[in-house]
């Protein structure tokens, strides 16, 4: 499904393939050969999706866009079921595993890897030819790789990435009834969206 939001329409070439389950929401442009497969959801919400070439995002995976933080995906990229693209910058031939997320402001380095239910924190970069193994977070820039079992040392470096700032305009420790308003008036302008033919 296609649609239109604040007044910007995806742009799919002819070489592009979008399912008929799949949703482009405003301000998404793909590039050629293009796959975007059942479920997935590309949403430009106040910011830009683009997707270069030869790229399959596949079944139920998110790409959102961000005014501050466009959602920039590179050529020869794979990004698998279940995963979160949120305000990120993939560059060319990156793997995305099933479940892995990346955030806002963050940057996966060309031909690196996130690997099943990774994270790579908001402000972070991964290096080009990084593997993130399953499971784990990476945060920093550059980013340091940290294991489940390493979440306090993790949070040292969490905490300076301000990820409540860079992904919801706020100091930490906002109250979340406070985020949640913002939150809600923000997307109620999906109302207004309206299906292209």
């Amino acid at each position: 499904m296609l649609l239109e939001h604040r007044g910007r329409r995806p742009v799919v070439p002819e070489s592009a393939y979008v399912a008929p389950s799949a949703v482009l929401c405003g301000a998404v442009v793909l590039g050629d050969r293009a796959r975007i497969l059942h479920g997935a959801v590309l949403t430009a919400e106040d910011g830009e999706v683009r997707v270069g070439a030869d790229v399959v995002i596949m079944e139920n995976a998110l790409v959102r866009g961000r005014a501050l933080h466009p959602a920039l995906i590179g050529d020869a990229v794979l990004v698998g079921p279940h995963a979160h693209v949120n305000g990120a910058r993939l560059e060319d031939e990156v793997f995305l595993a099933t479940g892995a997320s990346a955030f806002p402001g963050a940057v996966v380095g060309t031909g690196a890897e996130l690997r099943i239910n990774s994270v790579l924190h908001a402000n972070s970069r991964l290096a080009p030819g990084t593997v993130l193994p399953i499971g784990w977070v990476a945060a920093g820039d550059p980013a340091e790789l940290f294991s489940p079992d390493r979440h306090d040392e993790l949070w040292e470096v969490q905490r300076g990435l301000d990820f409540p700032g860079t992904v919801y305009g706020v100091p930490r420790g906002t109250p979340m009834r406070e985020i949640m308003a913002r939150q809600a008036e923000f997307y109620a302008a999906h109302q207004d969206d309206r299906p292209l033919d």
